[in-house]
C-alpha cells in the first residue's frame, strides 16, 4: 500500500474484516473491503480491496486496486493497480492497468482509452489507414508469375 495514501485516507466506507455483504452496491465515494462481497454488481469511485478482501461480482470504478481477490469483470475508467497479493479470475477493461510481480491473473485484458468502441475495431481502421497494398506497390506480382 506504499505506492498510494493510506487506506484510511483513500476510502469513506469499508465492508470490515469477518464482514460478509451480498446484492447490489453502487458508492459515490471510495469504498474499501477487507471482508467479503458477493452480488449482481459493485460500482464505486475508488475501489480498495484489501489482502483479506475477496469480491465475487462485476466491478465498476474510476480507479481500482487489488491485494486480494476478485471473481468477475473489472472496468475502470482510469487504472487498475494489482498489488502483489491480488488474484483475479475475469476480464478487465482499462486505459492503464499495474501489475505487479507475484499476481495472478486470468482473464483478458483490454487497455484503450475507449473503452466504449471494440479494441478490434480500433486496431484494424488504425491498420487499415494507408493504401499499403501488395497489389498496389508490385501489381505485376499481384496477379502471379507472368509466363515469359
Amino acid at each position: 500500500m506504499a505506492l498510494v495514501k493510506g487506506s484510511q485516507e483513500i476510502t469513506n466506507s469499508t465492508i470490515g474484516p469477518n464482514s460478509f455483504f451480498s446484492g447490489r452496491f453502487y458508492i459515490n465515494g471510495s469504498l474499501k473491503i477487507d471482508g467479503k462481497f458477493e452480488g449482481k454488481v459493485l460500482e464505486s469511485e475508488q475501489l480498495y480491496i484489501g489482502v483479506t478482501g475477496k469480491v465475487k461480482t462485476n466491478i465498476t470504478a474510476n480507479s481500482v486496486i487489488v491485494e486480494g481477490i476478485i471473481v468477475g469483470n473489472v472496468t475502470a475508467r482510469n487504472r487498475v493497480m494489482l498489488l502483489p497479493t491480488a488474484k483475479v479470475f475475469g476480464d478487465i477493461k482499462t486505459p492503464e492497468l499495474i501489475i505487479q510481480n507475484g499476481v495472478i491473473l486470468e482473464g483478458r485484458c483490454t487497455i484503450s482509452n475507449d473503452l466504449k468502441t471494440s479494441s478490434k475495431d480500433i486496431i484494424e481502421a488504425e491498420y487499415n489507414k494507408d493504401n499499403l497494398k501488395e497489389s498496389i506497390l508490385f501489381p505485376e506480382t499481384a496477379n502471379g508469375p507472368k509466363n515469359r
